[in-house]
């Protein structure tokens, strides 16, 4: 998180790299996750560590890398902003992407687009700071804890390298608050969103949770758990050394079916899921439903220090509510039995919020280089920001939370 800091900005140059490669693990990890070695325990990292993000660390970018799911034929060229003081080593990263395309981001600009594109004028190439097809909250400007300075530089070098570029633009998605106001300080356009999330206060269970729920919700969830499970079906959780090449097969058959109906052509191979299991074993949960012996359904999740990020579900076989128990209930279930703060279970689905996943503001930031088109999305994303506020005001009015006098 960023600080109130005044720190001034050393002599530092701006350039970009096509890989976190060219970084290097260590240099990387030590400003995207500083205090948390990659083979550190989740239990702990240093004093004073910012919270473990699993999108942000080089083995999470690099087997996107390495597995061809990004690079120029899937329109996410690696293009990373690094904000370098020489002798004084690497200041600050924006992990950033040329985009050709407006795939896999889920903060939605094909309007702008279009616009650009009735006028004359050329929208794409931009610069995207995001995790690729990763719609989850976090840093974006990768600064070492407290260095405002570094990070105003580095949301200013973005700029400088979309204007030296002549790219039309530059979107940072799914950013922190603190981060968003900044780069609004620097001339980026703020643009909200929301999520629907889990939060915990400490809960002792599932059914400690479910306590909260007014009598008529509770009794639904209870029914669709029964339900979910009725057909002879049984749930694991599978981490570190119990992923299997067995798990892994039939997850991804789950991920190219619901991949290919929801997007028609999905974003991952099965080279990244192999990459992935490697390496970051210990930082995955696959919660995998199990019938006559075979998996017919599973969600991956990634595991931070402090929350639990559902990413993908698939199904070979319908039934009732098993999506709801595999993807909400399961992950709300572990996440507390593992002491975790909260669960977030991707974009979008106001389904979530009978099952107490709460809508919460998610933050972008937008620099637009031509001032004409640059004013009118700035009047627009006025009117969006009342219209997203007032969708949580009212969504929260609808929570299965029970009232005092219930």
């Amino acid at each position: 998180m960023l600080k109130d800091s005044t720190a001034a900005v050393r002599p530092a140059t701006i350039r970009t790299v096509a890989g976190v490669a060219e970084v290097g693990r260590a240099a990387w990890d030590a400003l995207a996750n500083p205090g948390w070695p990659s083979d550190a325990p989740l239990a702990g990292g240093s004093p004073g560590a910012l919270p473990y993000n699993p999108f942000l660390s080089f083995d999470f970018l690099d087997c996107l890398d390495q597995s061809g799911s990004t690079g120029r034929k899937t329109g996410w060229t690696p293009s990373h902003v690094l904000l370098d003081e020489g002798a004084g080593g690497l200041a600050g990263i924006m992990p950033a992407y040329l985009k050709t395309h407006s795939m896999g981001e889920y903060v939605f600009d094909h309007g702008w687009a279009e616009a650009f594109q009735r006028n004359g004028a050329r929208y794409y190439p931009k610069l995207q700071a995001a995790v690729p097809f990763t719609p989850a909250t976090g840093r974006r400007l990768l600064v070492r804890p407290g260095d405002t300075g570094a990070a105003r530089a580095l949301a200013e070098g973005a700029t400088a390298v979309a204007a030296n570029g002549h790219l039309s633009s530059v979107h940072v998605t799914f950013m922190p608050e603190d981060e968003w106001n900044l780069c609004a300080s620097v001339g980026y356009l703020k643009r909200t969103d929301a999520q629907f999330r889990f939060e915990n206060p400490g809960y002792r269970d599932f059914e400690d949770f479910l306590s909260t729920f007014a009598s008529r919700k509770r009794k639904a969830v209870h029914r669709e758990r029964r339900e979910a499970l009725a057909n002879g079906i049984s749930v694991e959780f599978l981490t570190g050394p119990s992923i299997t090449e067995e798990a892994w097969d039939a997850f991804f058959a789950f991920y190219m079916d619901t991949g290919g109906r929801k997007w028609g052509s999905p974003y991952l191979n099965r080279r990244f899921f192999a990459l992935v299991g490697e390496r970051m074993a210990d930082r995955i949960l696959l919660i995998m439903a199990k019938r006559d012996g075979r998996y017919i359904a599973g969600a991956l999740n990634f595991i931070g220090s402090e929350t639990l990020f559902g990413r993908y579900w698939g199904a070979i076989e319908h039934h009732p509510f098993l999506h709801f128990e595999v993807c909400y209930y399961q992950a709300i279930d572990w996440g507390i039995a593992h002491g975790l703060k909260r669960v977030e279970a991707g974009a979008q689905g106001e389904h979530k919020l009978a099952r107490g996943y709460m809508p919460t503001p998610t933050y972008s930031a937008h620099w637009i280089a031509d001032p004409r088109y640059r004013d009118a999305i700035a009047a627009y994303l006025v009117r969006e920001r009342e219209q997203s506020a007032a969708d949580v005001e009212m969504l929260s009015e609808h929570a299965p939370f029970r009232h005092e006098q219930d």
